[in-house]
């Protein structure tokens, strides 16, 4: 049934136990929950993390049956679940983005010795890179946010979204070459 004591089973495995037995999906949870959960949390506020994770999770589950172990791991297949419901909450996340590009940067804080260089950086600009997400298309910011939330690799970000491994370096470095274009330096920098 389940692997000794210090083995992890493969998700193929896993899933193919989970479909004999559901209770033992609360395996796939435990292991995958948290970088769901992360992935979200980084693209939308955390309430709604939560929300998208728990239906990630929810509708996994219903569809356990329809996992492909050939199509690879099921980290990827979470993600994509996750991506699409994203893609439902969209217009909110354009939104959410367009605020923050109007709110501009925080004043900084005169005495605050303790202020790290790299978060002031970070704060300032925030509100140019929400901006030039909220221009990208939602391919891109998709293949984007789950290379630099989500840390996939480009084959399992391929696998999440279903598309060829090409298309997602093509979105990404469109991607890329969007938001180094709309950010400006000058801004930014001073």
């Amino acid at each position: 049934m389940i692997a000794e004591v210090g083995e992890q089973v493969t998700d193929a495995e896993l899933v193919a136990q989970c479909r004999r037995d559901p209770d033992l999906f609360v395996i796939v949870h435990d292991r995958y929950y948290r970088d769901v959960y992360l992935y979200v949390a980084g693209r939308l506020d955390t309430q709604i993390a939560e929300d998208i994770t728990a239906e990630t999770f929810l509708l996994a589950f219903d569809r356990r049956d329809r996992f492909d172990p050939e199509r690879g791991s099921l980290r990827p297949w979470l993600f994509g679940i996750a991506t699409n419901l994203i893609a439902r909450h969209r217009r909110k996340e354009t939104r959410h983005y367009r605020a923050l590009a109007r709110l501009g940067p925080e004043p900084v804080v005169e005495g605050h010795e303790n202020r790290v260089v790299a978060s002031v950086a970070a704060e300032r600009m925030q509100p140019y890179l929400a901006k030039a997400l909220a221009a990208l298309s939602g391919g891109e910011r998709d293949v984007l946010l789950l290379v630099a939330l989500g840390q996939l690799g480009y084959d399992e970000v391929a696998q999440a979204l279903g598309i060829a491994i090409g298309t997602v370096g093509s979105r990404l470095s469109r991607a890329r070459a969007k938001i180094l274009a709309l950010i400006d330096k000058e801004t930014v920098h001073g």
